[in-house]
């Protein structure tokens, strides 16, 4: 692995993806030469040196927030601050793998003008060893981050130091319909995989009615690698140990074939090993299903007569099923973090002074009202106004106090790809699973050794 501080050059694999080697100069000291250091800006291809904007205005990027909570945040601060620092609001992609790009080819020109990234869980690494990002370690303290969940603190270290603060969290969360397990004799949901099918069809029989039974993330993308990885962990399984690949395990072959019997055993449609986060959520919504695994957003549109045929009141969350009983159940670790961009280090006060203010418990809780967007705080799963009125911070806290981190890697965008391709083919009966984890433990050793 690659010092935090080094420069490091793309060699381009696929589109902005690739693995990382080691140039001369420390990205740091070239992007604080300032016009001294010109000819070594040619040198590399760039104009300049990058940075953020001048005076007190600071940029700030994220995706969209239909549900206007942030927009609330940025204007409460801007109003707080008139006369200083104002915050600047750059709206990015909606979706994570090309907000991704679009950042990393920024970043890696010098000469993004933004100063703080509002950030994926799986970016810091990655960014980190590209000499991307501000060290936070003197910053984010070690009293601050007791204040903060475990799960969401796992994802911004990286060699044993900070590079981000967790703003805001999500973790897999696995939908039930309490109404139709009730009215089937069942009073509380299913803890294993083989207790979920058998309730799928007593529904089914006790209905009369073909029910979905399952519905999750099946699609070649980012969220089917998550749910895979779900599947892998509750059977035992693990990614990484260090630098060494250990995906191709027994642990691994037995929670990716329980995946597959989804399909097999008729419990999920065919149509699942196509199924993005969106689907999988309209598919349940529409009333049609039993079970499903999704996120958090999910039951905040359960309210909503125009997005859904099933009421907060038939719905409960529990934590995801497991392959044995009495096995700790691990759900994947979504969320977003607050990034530095390297080039805007001189401007560092301003911008503690913006993160400050986005992590404390009252932008915290306006976000988790306004947006759904739970927090990192553990202060705020004892507020009451926040458990009425997000319930699914309540609901789903088993889910968020047992999430998991997906391997932590400085190459963990390329590894996706993979694992995106191989969960897919093996849950589609495309590849066998034991091939597709031989095939994946391949590729992904070879990704790690060439970095």
């Amino acid at each position: 692995m690659l010092p935090a501080e080094g420069l490091v050059v793309r060699e381009r694999r696929g589109v902005g993806r690739g693995r990382v080697r080691r140039a001369g100069i420390s990205r740091r000291e070239f992007l604080k030469l300032g016009g001294a250091g010109l000819a070594g800006a040619a040198m590399l291809g760039m104009a300049g040196c990058g940075g953020g904007a001048e005076g007190d205005k600071i940029t700030f990027t994220f995706g969209p927030d239909n549900s206007g909570g942030l927009q609330t945040l940025i204007d409460r601060f801007n109003e707080q601050n008139e006369g200083g620092i104002q915050v600047e609001w750059r709206e990015t992609p909606a979706a994570s793998d090309e907000y991704f790009e679009q950042m990393f080819s920024e970043l890696q020109s010098g000469k993004s003008s933004v100063d703080v990234i509002g950030g994926d869980v799986v970016w810091p690494a990655q960014f980190a060893a590209n000499g991307f990002l501000v060290d936070l370690s003197d910053r984010f303290t070690d009293e601050m981050k007791g204040d903060h969940l475990d799960g969401p603190l796992q994802p911004i270290t990286y060699e044993g130091r900070t590079y981000g603060v967790p703003w805001f969290t999500d973790a897999g969360m696995f939908y039930y319909r309490k109404d139709l397990l009730e009215n089937s004799g069942f009073s509380e949901p299913p803890k294993t995989w083989d207790e979920m099918k058998e309730m799928v069809a007593k529904v089914r029989a006790d209905s009369g009615e073909e029910y979905d039974g399952y519905v999750f993330q099946g699609a070649q993308d980012e969220g089917g690698v998550v749910n895979a990885l779900e599947h892998i962990w509750n059977a035992g399984g693990e990614v990484l140990d260090g630098d060494r690949v250990i995906i191709n395990s027994a642990e691994a072959v037995e929670g990716l074939k329980l995946r597959r019997s989804m399909i097999e055993d008729g419990i999920a449609s065919t149509a699942t090993g196509d199924y993005s986060t969106q689907e999988s959520q309209s598919a349940f919504t529409s009333g049609d299903v039993v079970f499903m695994r999704n996120w958090p957003f999910v039951y905040g549109l359960l309210s909503s007569p125009d997005q859904s045929q099933v009421s907060p009141e038939q719905v409960g969350i529990a934590p995801i099923p497991v392959s044995d009983s009495g096995t700790r159940s691990f759900s994947g670790l979504g969320g977003w973090n607050f990034l530095v961009n390297a080039a805007s280090e001189d401007k560092i006060e301003e911008i503690w002074t913006f993160i400050e203010f986005m992590i404390a418990p009252e932008q915290q809780k306006t976000l988790a009202l306004e947006s759904t967007r739970l927090p990192t705080l553990k202060s705020l799963y004892e507020d009451e106004e926040l458990l009425e009125k997000v319930p699914v911070a309540s609901l789903g806290r088993d889910a968020l106090s047992n999430s998991r981190s997906r391997p932590v890697s400085p190459y963990y965008s390329d590894m996706s790809l993979e694992m995106a391709a191989q969960f897919n083919a093996a849950l589609k009966g495309e590849a066998p699973v034991e091939e597709a984890l031989e095939n994946l433990q391949r590729k992904l050793q070879s990704i790690v050794d060439q970095g």
